[in-house]
């Protein structure tokens, strides 16, 4: 259910809230949501994300800077667009279902016009909850009343879609069936969304786009597998999952690292950089006077992780496919596959 509100694109320059004098819960944040696209803001407690999902939605002031839909502004100077009139579904961590009213009132709830009932029992179908029209927010699981809480949400047909940490308060193996049922959900609805998470590995599964926060503002923006690959930073690499992290001078266009030498093209000879190393990255050949010991060895279900460590004592880890022959003690040589090697300036 779409209309010409949707498919406009929210933008966001240089958000400014602060709680205490000292503290800017969002410090100049910049983004951009696309029309129609799930976008996943992730970041660690206390970067900003809830500040900047509350601020979309006019649940938050802004002190400073712009959030604008189309040509419409809903935040700036002197101008604070009331909650009501932004056309925003939120879902929460907690659902926030009304106890008292079954799904489909809980669904229609806000809705307005004949067709409401209609409208409402649509979203329900489409979130294949129609069967539980009737029944009460205690007698539905938790998955169910996070779908009835989306269905709530898209059924004002909203221009945005915000959800905080929807699938928290949920097991590994439900989270994982209702991100896609929601994804599913979101796309059919032609919804621009903005999913706030601190799980690295859902953001990376659910989202068009994502933007790391950090520190009240956007650090980086992108395509998931772009941002996972080509990290802008150390604080952006370690975001999104396990990165070694190697200090290294550049001599004759390579980064010097106890792994072997990365090529920088994109920086000068003399510099000092950060050579980010995922551990995918690191591939072990079993030789009798390899440079590495293999110090440790742990299953991690897909993957073994194997800790190394060289004479000088110093030490990495690396992911490998099970299964492996390697064990504690073997000696090893490295290669290092640059897919998953980044360099930064340090």
């Amino acid at each position: 259910m779409t209309d010409t509100h949707t498919r406009r694109g929210l933008s966001i320059r240089g958000a400014q809230r602060r709680y205490v004098k000292e503290t800017a819960a969002l410090a100049g944040a910049d983004l951009d949501l696309e029309p129609g696209r799930i976008t996943a803001l992730l970041g660690p407690s206390g970067s900003g994300k809830s500040t900047l999902l509350r601020a979309i939605a006019g649940l938050e002031r802004l002190d400073g800077g712009e959030i604008r839909l189309g040509d419409t502004v809903w935040a700036g100077p002197g101008r604070h667009l009331a909650p009501e009139r932004r056309r925003v579904g939120m879902v929460f961590q907690d659902y926030a279902l009304f106890p008292h009213l079954d799904a489909l009132a809980n669904v229609a709830f806000g809705l307005k016009g004949p067709d409401a009932r209609t409208i409402a029992m649509a979203q329900l179908e489409a979130a294949e909850l129609g069967h539980k029209a009737k029944a009460f927010p205690h007698e539905l699981s938790g998955g169910e009343q996070q779908r009835v809480a989306l269905a709530r949400a898209l059924a004002p047909a909203p221009a945005i879609v915000l959800l905080d940490e929807p699938f928290s308060g949920l097991d590994r193996r439900l989270r994982q069936e209702l991100r896609e049922r929601t994804v599913d959900t979101l796309r059919r609805a032609g919804a621009t969304a903005l999913m706030v998470t601190h799980d690295a590995d859902e953001a990376m599964a659910v989202a068009d786009a994502l933007a790391l926060m950090d520190q009240g503002r956007v650090i980086q923006t992108g395509a998931p597998e772009h941002v996972w690959t080509h990290p802008h930073s150390v604080t952006a690499a370690r975001l999104l999952g396990d990165i070694e992290v190697i200090e290294a001078f550049i001599k004759a266009g390579a980064a010097g690292t106890p792994l072997g030498p990365v090529a920088t093209p994109d920086f000068k000879n003399g510099c000092t950089v950060y050579v980010l190393v995922r551990p995918q990255a690191i591939r072990l050949t079993p030789s009798a006077d390899g440079a590495f010991t293999v110090t440790r060895r742990r299953s991690a279900g897909t993957h073994l992780a194997f800790t190394i460590a060289n004479a000088e004592g110093q030490s990495f880890t690396t992911h490998t496919p099970v299964p492996s022959t390697l064990a504690v003690g073997d000696r090893v040589d490295v290669e290092l596959d640059e897919a998953f090697v980044t360099v930064v300036g340090a």
